[in-house]
C-alpha cells in the first residue's frame, strides 16, 4: 500500500476576514479614557475594554481571531489580540487606558507590550492576579 502523505495546511496567523470582522464592530459613544482587562491563561488570552465605570465595551480573544489549540495560549497571539483592542479603542478616541492583568499565562508580557506600541498613554499597569494567602486545607493523615 505504501504510506500515504498528508498535506499540511500553512498557518498565515490571523485571519484576515476575523479581524475585519471584529474591527467592523465598534461603540457608537467616544471615550477619553478606559481600562483594559487582560486574561492570560497558559490556553488562550482574553481582553476586554471597559469605560471609567467599568462597563464592558469591546473584548477579543485568542480563539476568536482564529487561533487554534496550543497557539492560542502564546505570546505571538496575545500581541496580536491586544494591537485589535488597541486599534478599536484608538477609533473610539482613547486617549488613555489603565491595564489590569490577570493570569499567568505566556501572553501577559507581550500584551502589555503591545499596548504601548500602538501609540495610546498607559497610565498604571496592576496585576490583579489571585494569590492564596494560606491555601486550600491539608489532607487528614492516612490511617492504615
Amino acid at each position: 500500500m505504501g504510506k500515504k502523505r498528508i498535506a499540511k495546511k500553512s498557518w498565515s496567523g490571523v485571519d484576515a476576514e476575523l479581524k475585519a470582522r471584529a474591527l467592523g464592530k465598534l461603540p457608537k459613544k467616544k471615550f477619553e479614557k478606559g481600562g483594559v482587562y487582560i486574561r492570560a491563561t497558559y490556553n488562550n488570552t482574553m481582553v476586554s475594554f471597559v469605560d471609567e465605570k467599568g462597563n464592558v465595551l469591546m473584548w477579543s480573544s485568542a480563539g476568536s481571531m482564529g487561533f487554534k489549540g496550543a497557539r492560542k495560549g502564546t505570546p505571538y497571539a496575545a500581541s496580536k489580540v491586544s494591537e485589535l483592542i488597541a486599534d478599536k479603542a484608538k477609533q473610539i478616541g482613547v486617549r488613555s487606558i489603565d491595564i489590569f492583568i490577570k493570569g499567568v499565562g505566556s501572553g501577559r508580557e507581550s500584551a502589555i507590550r503591545s499596548f504601548v506600541a500602538s501609540g495610546i498613554g498607559v497610565d498604571a499597569i496592576r496585576d490583579i492576579t489571585p494569590i492564596p494567602h494560606n491555601g486550600p486545607k491539608a489532607p487528614k493523615p492516612r490511617r492504615v
